[in-house]
């Protein structure tokens, strides 16, 4: 399966995989209106053993297949370990 990435130009490390090249149509018009201009950043074949840096591949493929898309937002600073307070001056 074939997935389309764009990313928001109004939400910081926000992406949407697309199932259809350019099928923004498919998206919700709240959510639509939200992200404002998506960018293209990527196209990548998500086979069963294809892996990805922050998603589960088989959801992705499973928002793609159901919806036509599948929403990626920026971590949290809770899950990344880069954000919190080390206690150093440094």
């Amino acid at each position: 399966m074939h997935a389309y990435v764009y990313k928001s130009q109004r939400r910081a490390d926000t992406y949407v995989y697309l199932a259809v090249r350019d099928d923004i149509a498919c998206l919700p018009d709240t959510l639509r209106e939200g992200l404002g201009t998506l960018a293209p950043v990527l196209e990548v074949l998500l086979t069963a053993d294809r892996r990805l840096a922050i998603e589960d591949p088989a959801v992705v493929r499973a928002n793609l297949a159901a919806r036509g898309f599948h929403l990626q937002l920026a971590p949290s600073m809770a899950v990344d370990p880069l954000t919190e307070d080390w206690g150093t001056d440094a």
